[in-house]
């Protein structure tokens, strides 16, 4: 099954009918989506639009924010922290609350020195030295599920394997035994599908969903930090992080252990299906890896679907100095969100942006947060999952079709894939 251009642009909205803070905006099919941002990159880059009144907080901030649209004011602006900062909430157009902060408040919502610091605590769990030591399991992992998916003939490609596998591999960095992965993926959702009625209880709010979600994870880390655990293990380090002197504060571990645990599955999962739905639309490239699947291709390829995929929709930044953007002059506390997706199609910087291709300068993407204090750390661990699950469909079934359209994350932070249904081939 082809995906007839799931994902060239239409632009079926008028420039002044686009809205970034309308959630039915978020509902619109893909392609509309993508020519919405392409109309705002080429025509309104540095668009502005009134906080939304569905964000999950009792009282809803009055004031507005602006979407950076175009790839070299997103590159700027990711470069220069000092006056982009992320301090006041990186993963939220508003200020976030209190209880939030305690949970959802370390590294990508600090700003230096103390984001330095806080980084360091974690780096050496995924450096390339470290990565290359996992890549033996990484293919051990992604051998199994994709051999086991090739058996059942018929199957849902995120269940399957896209979930599976970065829930194992960050679950093995961390020390979580297997048995919870399944515990964890069920918050990791719930903290990221909040906008979506699937993963929301009829009984709870969204923010309660979130905070709920949170809990179980802090509660879950408070069990596990009281067992043995290796001395590669990231909550070894965690525990014995020594912070401006100081311990981290079980809020700051809680947090730490959140954001690891999410981002390190979420992201992934989603860009390994979006991977999957590249290589059924673009199938010369799928032969080209197949004829000659070297290492250089499998990297140039995931970096190609990370790029497509740009899995983060958006991080927010405050400006603590005036700035101009393509031309709009911002100021002091002006909240802007640097639109990943959009930068990631930018016609300047990517030949023919909305296609698979091994021959372009993918490379140069910012699916990974952009170049500077704030590029992901867990870059090298992502590509190297996405290249191994390459490796192992490409191999076991290189033939392997959909069966149906992708089922896609109600949400305006996440470009998530639900459910993609798949057959063996």
């Amino acid at each position: 099954m082809s995906l007839g251009g799931w994902f060239q642009p239409i632009e079926e909205l008028s420039l002044d009918e686009i809205d970034l803070s309308d959630l039915e905006f978020w509902r619109l099919p893909h392609q509309v989506r993508e020519g919405a941002f392409r109309s705002l990159r080429q025509r309104r880059p540095v668009a502005r639009f009134p906080i939304p009144e569905w964000l999950l907080t009792e009282e809803t901030e009055s004031g507005s924010y602006h979407a950076i649209m175009r790839y070299s004011d997103v590159l700027s602006a990711s470069r220069d922290p000092e006056t982009f900062a992320s301090g006041r909430g990186a993963v939220s157009i508003i200020d976030l609350p209190e209880e939030f902060l305690e949970f959802f408040g370390s590294l990508i919502n600090t700003d230096d020195p103390r984001h330095a610091h806080l980084r360091r605590v974690v780096m050496r769990a995924f450096t390339p030295r470290r990565i290359e030591r996992l890549d033996a399991e990484i293919g051990v992992v992604a051998h199994r599920l994709v051999e086991n998916a090739r058996d059942l003939g018929q199957f849902d490609f995120v269940d399957a394997i896209a979930a599976p596998l970065p829930l194992r591999i960050i679950g093995e960095i961390m020390g979580i035994p297997e048995e919870y992965d399944q515990f964890v993926l069920e918050r990791s959702q719930r903290i990221l599908g909040a906008l979506d009625p699937e993963f929301v209880a009829p009984e709870m709010s969204p923010d309660e969903s979130i905070l709920t979600a949170a809990l179980e994870l802090s509660e879950f880390m408070g069990d596990l930090a009281g067992r043995q655990h290796r001395d590669d293990e990231v909550i070894g380090a965690l525990l014995a992080a020594d912070v401006d002197g100081a311990a981290l504060s079980p809020s700051e571990l809680a947090s730490f252990f959140i954001l690891l645990l999410v981002a390190g599955n979420e992201t992934t999962r989603n860009a390994l299906s979006a991977g999957m739905m590249a290589l059924a639309e673009f199938r010369s490239v799928r032969d080209e890896l197949i004829a000659g699947p070297s290492a250089d291709r499998l990297s140039r390829a995931a970096d190609e679907i990370v790029r497509l995929a740009s899995p983060v929709v958006w991080m927010r930044r405050t400006l603590t100095r005036p700035a101009v953007l393509s031309g709009v002059s911002l100021d002091v506390g002006d909240r802007v969100l640097l639109m990943y997706p959009s930068a990631n199609r930018d016609e300047t910087v990517f030949e023919d942006p909305y296609r698979l291709s091994l021959d372009s300068n993918a490379a140069r993407h910012l699916g990974f947060g952009g170049y500077g204090p704030h590029h992901c750390l867990g870059a090298h661990l992502a590509r190297a999952e996405i290249v191994a699950v390459l490796r192992e469909v490409l191999a076991l079934m290189p033939a392997y079709d959909l069966t149906g359209e992708p089922e896609m994350l109600v949400s305006n932070f996440i470009a998530g894939v639900k459910r993609l249904p798949m057959r063996a081939g």
